[in-house]
């Protein structure tokens, strides 16, 4: 079985304490995940690592250099009260037809929006996605994202721990293949709790994070 979704873009894991986490990952792995940049005016900044496959993981968190904001973090990094996968993304080839096939079958990905942040060399990245209009309850379907004419993230010579599965557990799994099916893409699905369990290569051996 194909354990690896079809269009994979990234996995996000949020967390309260982004260097606690980063300092952790690096502890399981044996590998430290690069910085990625800041998001400014949305106070958060994040950490990334390459899963092979075209694929990247972003932790993502809470920037101390920015100010408090009335508004909830981007993935509700304010609100874990510890490291978890909360989120993943996928890259289809035309963004905006996706996002209108979608819709011709009753899922709402919500509008697209643009996005960026800066890379500690200075590089600005700007990229287009999806901002979830009306999200499945479960939080398991993806959000879609296109980065146009930036380069990937996962071809700026990441640190690498190769993505081996992306699997989750949802209360009706039935309920939520359909619309994986209607973006393009599969998650395997077993019945439990919502959630996501993610596991990689590393140079300490296969490590699964939730």
């Amino acid at each position: 079985m194909n354990t690896i979704p079809a269009l994979l873009d990234h996995i996000v894991i949020a967390t309260p304490d982004l260097a606690a986490t980063v300092t952790e990952f690096t502890r399981r792995t044996g590998v430290a995940p690069a910085p990625g940049g800041v998001h400014v005016g949305l106070g958060t900044r994040n950490h990334l690592v390459g899963l092979g496959h075209g694929a990247y993981l972003e932790i993502i968190g809470p920037d101390p250099e920015q100010p408090k904001r009335s508004q909830t973090r981007p993935f509700g990094a304010d609100a874990p009260t510890s490291a978890r996968t909360i989120s993943w993304a996928i890259s289809p080839p035309d963004l905006d037809a996706a996002v209108a096939a979608a819709r011709t079958e009753g899922y709402d990905t919500g509008d697209v929006r643009e996005m960026s942040r800066r890379r500690p060399d200075g590089t600005l990245l700007r990229w287009r996605l999806t901002d979830g209009g009306s999200p499945h309850p479960s939080g398991l379907v993806p959000f879609l994202i296109d980065w146009g004419t930036t380069p990937h993230p996962s071809a700026s010579k990441l640190p690498v721990v190769r993505l081996l599965e992306l699997t989750a557990t949802a209360p009706s799994p039935h309920e939520i293949r359909p619309v994986l099916a209607v973006l393009g893409t599969g998650l395997v699905l077993a019945e439990g709790p919502a959630a996501f369990s993610i596991t990689v290569e590393t140079p300490k051996g296969p490590v699964t994070f939730d």
